[in-house]
């Protein structure tokens, strides 16, 4: 049995990284589809899909799933909702970083 990612497709490049075979979406729609093609196919023990692409991937698919054991449906956090509270910590780390280096503060921008 294996495990899929599906997932939007600026993430999917890293989870192919990782050895995990990622099934890629841009939208509700779409990722439904795809998400029904990877049940139908039986080969997937668990399948992690982005929160972004389908908040209740269980919802979307209760037809599908019935009467199956697998796939173990998982809701992965969104690279942008995982990362939101580390980026005011980035920021203020960087801003230390360069007033330890340079001696005085400088102003970023996004």
């Amino acid at each position: 049995m294996k495990i899929a990612v599906l997932t939007d497709p600026e993430s999917a490049a890293g989870y192919r990284l990782a050895g995990l075979e990622a099934a890629v979406a841009n939208d509700a729609t779409a990722a439904r589809e795809v998400l029904v093609g990877l049940i139908e196919q039986g080969i997937y023990a668990l399948i992690a899909v982005n929160e972004d692409l389908l908040p209740d991937p269980y919802q979307a698919v209760k037809k599908e799933m019935r009467s199956r054991d697998l796939p173990i449906l998982l809701v992965i956090p969104s690279l942008p909702s995982a990362m939101a509270d580390q980026v005011e910590e980035a920021e203020e780390y960087m801003q230390r970083l360069i007033i330890k280096t340079i001696g005085y503060g400088v102003k970023l921008k996004p």
